[in-house]
């Protein structure tokens, strides 16, 4: 990390990172929409004390909870600079959530005002949430409030209270509320910032929705190194391609399911490079095939560079670009200076600034933390002796698909509720292109009639269940596997059965 990032990395709260990147480089850009608009460092600070005014006049003020559903645009980036600018407490929410999760959030939040896009890729937010009787109903989409700074109190100093809320499925039917400060974003930011090695001259994308956590840690990371960032509304390959050309763009990803996508555009032309500035794949959230990123690096001629995270610890470790083939290939990378990593009967525990508060729920909160401070994490895996980090499991029953986190707990009970179900064990298989993809193995009481994909998805779809969440493969069985003595599913031999490409 520079110096000057360094020094950024000081900033006690995302608002005076904010300002001290717009004092330093006023002119540099640092988003760039794929419809063309451009902002700089300087108009970013400006635009952001307008709408802060324009949320203060609204009635929002220092500790008031103001949830958000928005897609990846200026204005969300906007939003959420100016309720840091005010000191609000701000509750991402992921756009293609729906009335389960959604209202989940607003419930559990408490929240008192909630922005959405209005009609956004044919869905009526707006009308999603007056049906859940949201407070404070607002669109931020194409406009957004305005007024005066001079209304304005003075900024928040302390970075280690509470401020975001992000949401995670977890091991549980109901999302987690995870409490993180800006300090703590701020840290993983930096830690992502610090391995992938960029540098004021690099040109970032995000092709993921801003309201995930890696939202924040982008942001963060442009705003320690002065570089400007894409930002994909909607992305799409091969239809995404002329943006990253046009912008230039030297680093692009997101997780595995992008270098995957990245990977077949690149083999429609093998030997032509698809993106000319492109340099570097980065990215985390599922698992990457070690045979991924050796074929990224020979058929693309780029380095791929992976981590590990989750909502709770947005950046635990990153490969480096000058990390070996091997590590590359088979590790997760490093942990930055001040996270650190305990391996205790081969579950990984984390303790340092980037680790979230803990949860909404003092019970879920205190069920995670050990008596030394350190998050349990429920992933399995060890430390090699250079330091990097090598996962091989996980005790948590989640599945992770194109990097978000679903719960296989959720589908189950939702399929309980059909008649044609009689038990049903939902697991997450691998998958090239998704990192893993849900499966729902169903058995059924006798008489029923045969359960097709097509039927349990349009049955999980009038459930109110979110698109991405649906399984992409169905499997009837006479019996679940069970073990003799609580009679519990054996999901592992599940897995080992379907889990082969031949299977199916």
């Amino acid at each position: 990390m520079n110096d000057t990032a360094r020094a950024l990395d000081a900033s006690r709260t995302l608002w005076e990172l904010i300002e001290r990147r717009a004092a330093l480089t006023p002119e540099g850009e640092v988003l760039l929409q794929d419809d063309g608009r451009r902002l700089t460092f300087g108009g970013l600070r400006k635009r952001c004390e307008r709408v802060a005014a324009g949320l203060y006049n609204m009635g929002v003020r220092p500790g008031s909870v103001v949830a958000w559903q928005l897609p990846t645009r200026i204005e969300t980036v906007l939003l959420a600079g100016a309720l840091a600018r005010i000191g609000a407490v701000q509750s991402p929410v992921i756009p293609f959530y729906r009335e389960r999760e959604v209202g989940f959030a607003l419930r559990e939040s408490k929240a008192e005002f909630f922005a959405v896009p209005g009609v956004w890729r044919g869905f009526d937010h707006t009308e999603m949430a007056r049906k859940l009787g949201a407070r404070g109903l607002f669109e931020a989409y194409a406009s957004l409030p305005d007024g005066d700074p001079a209304v304005l109190p003075a900024p928040p100093d302390d970075g280690t209270s509470v401020r975001w809320i992000y949401w995670t499925s977890g091991t549980t039917s109901d999302p987690k509320g995870v409490l993180h400060t800006d300090r703590s974003l701020i840290a993983g930011g930096s830690c992502l910032a610090h391995a992938l090695r960029l540098t004021p001259d690099d040109v970032g994308s995000i092709a993921f929705p801003f309201a995930h956590i890696g939202g924040a840690d982008y942001l963060v990371m442009l705003l320690l190194y002065g570089f400007p960032a894409v930002l994909f509304e909607k992305f799409a390959l091969p239809d995404a391609l002329d943006t990253y050309r046009a912008h230039g763009v030297t680093t692009a990803g997101g997780s595995t399911a992008f270098y995957s996508m990245f990977l077949t555009e690149q083999r429609k032309q093998p030997g032509v490079p698809l993106i000319p500035t492109l340099r570097l794949l980065a990215g985390g959230g599922a698992a990457k095939p070690p045979e991924l990123y050796h074929a990224v690096v020979r058929e693309m001629g780029v380095q791929l560079t992976h981590g590990y995270g989750m909502t709770e610890v947005p950046m635990i470790t990153m490969g480096a670009p000058d990390d070996t083939p091997e590590n590359l290939a088979t590790t997760e990378g490093r942990p930055p200076e001040g996270m650190e990593i305990r391996v205790v009967d081969g579950e990984i525990r984390l303790r340092g600034e980037a680790v979230c508060r803990g949860y909404l729920d003092p019970a879920q909160t205190a069920a995670v933390f050990d008596p030394d401070g350190f998050l349990i994490t429920g992933d399995l895996g060890h430390l090699t002796e250079s330091g990097h980090l090598v996962l091989t499991g996980r005790l948590k029953d989640v599945i992770i698909r194109k990097g978000e986190n679903i719960s296989a707990k959720e589908i189950e009970d939702l399929l309980h509720e059909h008649p044609g179900v009689g038990d049903v064990a939902v697991i997450g298989l691998p998958d090239p292109a998704r990192g893993e993809r849900v499966c729902a193995v169903i058995e059924q009481p006798g008489g029923a009639a045969p359960l097709t994909l097509a039927d349990v998805t349009s049955y999980l779809r009038e459930a109110g269940l979110s698109v991405h969440k649906l399984p992409e493969q169905v499997e009837v069985v006479e019996a679940l596997p069970r073990n003799e003595t609580l009679r519990k599913v054996l999901k592992y031999q599940l897995r080992e059965r379907f889990g082969s490409p031949a299977a199916g």
